[in-house]
């Protein structure tokens, strides 16, 4: 499990620079990462990105946070796709340059 993580961690430090399709990122997101932020976090799981402190304070870590979890829950995303994900949530979320 480690290794896929750092792998995944890996890949999305080469493609970090990607810039990502946000239209495509939104589909992966809504279909892997809602069910599960809706259980932690309530409502439609918008709070894990919004709330107060923010965990994610760059966009770096950001894409090291969508490999982590595309990991952790067997997503199988390419690099490519991850850096979609990045991608929607920083347009939607984040804004970061």
């Amino acid at each position: 499990m480690r290794f896929l993580v750092l792998m995944s961690l890996l890949a999305v430090a080469t493609s970090a620079s990607a810039a990502g399709d946000p239209k495509a990122g939104k589909l992966l997101h809504d279909e892997r990462c809602v069910s599960c932020h809706v259980e932690k976090f309530g409502g439609d799981g918008s709070k894990i990105y919004t709330r107060s402190p923010r965990l994610i304070n760059n966009k770096t870590a950001l894409a090291q946070r969508v490999a982590m979890c595309a990991a952790m829950t067997g997503a199988k995303w390419f690099p490519e796709e991850e850096a979609d994900v990045v991608a929607y949530l920083n347009q939607q979320f984040y804004k970061f340059k």
